[in-house]
C-alpha cells in the first residue's frame, strides 16, 4: 500500500513539473531569442534526465551496475517506443530538415559511440567517459551558436513572456518536482517489483526506465496539447542524448560501470539502437517529414515486442 500511494504522489509530482518547466523552457526561448528546439534539447532535456544521472550514479554506486545501465538503455528505449508513439498518436508533428541532418545522426552517433565502448569488454571506463561528456559540450555548443527550428511551431502567438523570476522560479519548481516525483515514483516500483522477486536487470530496464521516463511523458504530453511540438520533439531527442553522454558519461567518470547480466550486451542495446534507426523512415513514410498516429503504433508495438521478449 505504501509502495502505491509513492507511485501515485510521484507520478502527480511529475505532471505539475512537466508544466512548469515547459512554461520556463517557453518563456526562455523568448527571451533569449533561442529556437525552441534548442531550449527543448538542452533545458528541458537536461532537467528530465536528471532522475536517471541520480539513479544512475547511486546505483553505480551501490554496487548496482546493472541497474545504472538497465534504467539509461530502457530508458532511451521508452522514450522512442512509448513517450514519441503517445506524442504522435495525441496529434501529428510536422519534421523540417534539421531534424534529419542534425539531430537524430547525433543521437545515432552517440548511441553507436555507447555501445563501441561497452560491447567488446563490457566496461565503460573513465576515459571514456571524459570522452561522452566532451562531445555533449561541443553538441550543445554548436545548437546554441548554429541550430535552427527542426518543429514547426502551430501556434506561437499563445506564446508569454514572462518576468525574469517567474522563468526561473518555474523552471526551479519544475525541476525540483519531476526530481521529487521520479524518486518516489522508482521508490514505489522499484518496492512492487522486488517483492516479486525480479532481476535488477529487468528491474533496471522496464520499471526504472519507465518511471524515469515518466518526466519525457508528462513535458512531452503537455508541450503537445499546448501546441509546443518543437519542444516535444526536442525534448525526446535530447534527453536521449543526454542520457547517453551525460548520464553515463558522468557515471563512468565517478565510478567505471562494468557489466554483469550479458543479456545487456546481447539483447538490450540492439533494441535500444534498432528503435533509434527507426525513427528516420517513420519521418518519411508514408507521409514525408511527418510523424502521425500510425507511427505512433508501430513504435508501441515495438516497444511491446521488446519488453516482452526482455521479460520472458
Amino acid at each position: 500500500m505504501e509502495n502505491l500511494f509513492y507511485i501515485i504522489l510521484g507520478l502527480a509530482l511529475l505532471i505539475f513539473g512537466g508544466n512548469w518547466l515547459l512554461k520556463s523552457a517557453v518563456a526562455l526561448s523568448l527571451r533569449l531569442a533561442i529556437p525552441k528546439i534548442v531550449i527543448g534539447m538542452t533545458i528541458v532535456s537536461f532537467a528530465t534526465s536528471a532522475p536517471e544521472l541520480i539513479v544512475s550514479i547511486k546505483a553505480a554506486l551501490d554496487g548496482f551496475p546493472d541497474l545504472s545501465l538497465g534504467n539509461v538503455v530502457g530508458s532511451n528505449i521508452a522514450n522512442l517506443g512509448l513517450v514519441l508513439a503517445i506524442t504522435v498518436l495525441l496529434g501529428n508533428i510536422d519534421v523540417r530538415k534539421s531534424f534529419y541532418t542534425t539531430d537524430w545522426p547525433v543521437l545515432m552517433f552517440a548511441s553507436l559511440l555507447f555501445v563501441g565502448f561497452i560491447y567488446f569488454d563490457g566496461l565503460l571506463q573513465r576515459y571514456e567517459g571524459v570522452i561522452m561528456v566532451t562531445l555533449l559540450f561541443l553538441f550543445l555548443v554548436y545548437l546554441l551558436r548554429y541550430q535552427k527550428p527542426a518543429v514547426v511551431d502551430e501556434v506561437p502567438e499563445d506564446d508569454v513572456l514572462l518576468p525574469l523570476y517567474k522563468v526561473v522560479l518555474y523552471l526551479g519548481i519544475g525541476g525540483t518536482a519531476l526530481w521529487g516525483g521520479s524518486e518516489l515514483l522508482i521508490s514505489g516500483a522499484v518496492g512492487m517489483a522486488t517483492t516479486l522477486g525480479v532481476s535488477e536487470r529487468i528491474i533496471g530496464i522496464t520499471v526504472v526506465s519507465v518511471g524515469t521516463s515518466i518526466p519525457e511523458l508528462a513535458a512531452s504530453i503537455i508541450a503537445i496539447l499546448k501546441k509546443e511540438k518543437a519542444i516535444s520533439v526536442g525534448n525526446l531527442i535530447g534527453s536521449n542524448i543526454f542520457n547517453l553522454l551525460a548520464v553515463l558519461g558522468i557515471t563512468s567518470i565517478i565510478t567505471p560501470i562494468r557489466v554483469i547480466d550479458q543479456g545487456l550486451l546481447t539483447n538490450d542495446i540492439f533494441w535500444m539502437l534498432g528503435i533509434s534507426f527507426l525513427i528516420l523512415p517513420l519521418v518519411f513514410f508514408p507521409k514525408g517529414l511527418r510523424l502521425g498516429w500510425r507511427d505512433g503504433i508501430i513504435l508501441v508495438a515495438v516497444y511491446a515486442v521488446f519488453v516482452y521478449f526482455t521479460v520472458a
